[in-house]
């Protein structure tokens, strides 16, 4: 997809919760939404966010056709773009401008290293720097500086691999330190 999901119900109908109220989030272990802020007006530009129990729902958070790319089908995109296959088995910040090609939208970052990168946008991904939601503290971070993505594949009980993108940076993170209960932006890859 070339833009965040948006999705508020699970394929099968069933509506996903929406919580608007942060103090719900610390015990949360089931899928859950928001928009940035709780301000509806995000949604167009940025999409919701989501948490990882939403992106493993069996009940599927992507449309008919569509599914969450796994954290191996991440690496093959990011090796499309030009990072070496051991490059993209690593975390922390990985690649040289992968970051800038999978950006998109130079209006919406603030400057630095990953809008000044001459391959920025190139790809088409046009990633936007939606920020996330931290539902434990009922806070909400880096809307306009930083992208947050989920990938489907699970680490442990407690976190899931996943992508970022950050203004003064032209590559890619990835870590294996997400809780599950971050709200993350979701793009979903084509059957």
């Amino acid at each position: 997809m070339a833009e965040n999901l948006k999705v508020t119900h699970y394929r099968d109908g069933t509506s996903i919760p929406h919580v608007t109220d942060n103090s719900e989030g610390p015990g949360l272990s089931t899928g859950a939404y928001c928009a940035y802020d709780n301000n509806e007006s995000n949604v167009t530009t940025y999409g919701y966010l989501y948490n990882w129990y939403a992106v493993n729902d069996s009940r599927n958070i992507a449309p008919n056709g569509w599914h969450v790319p796994t954290d191996e089908e991440w690496k093959q995109l990011e090796m499309y773009l030009g990072m070496s296959e051991s490059e993209t088995n690593n975390y922390g910040w990985r690649g040289t401008n992968e970051g800038s090609k999978l950006a998109g939208n130079a209006e919406l970052w603030p400057g630095g290293n990953l809008e000044n990168n001459a391959a920025f946008g190139e790809s088409g991904f046009s990633a936007l720097p939606g920020g996330y939601s931290c539902y434990d503290s009922g806070s909400f971070s880096y809307m306009d500086y930083r992208a947050y993505f989920w990938s489907s594949t699970e680490i442990n009980d407690n976190s899931a691999w996943d992508r970022a993108l950050v203004h003064n940076h032209s590559n890619v993170f990835r870590t294996n330190l997400s809780n599950k209960k971050l709200g993350f932006s979701v793009r979903c890859l084509k059957d």
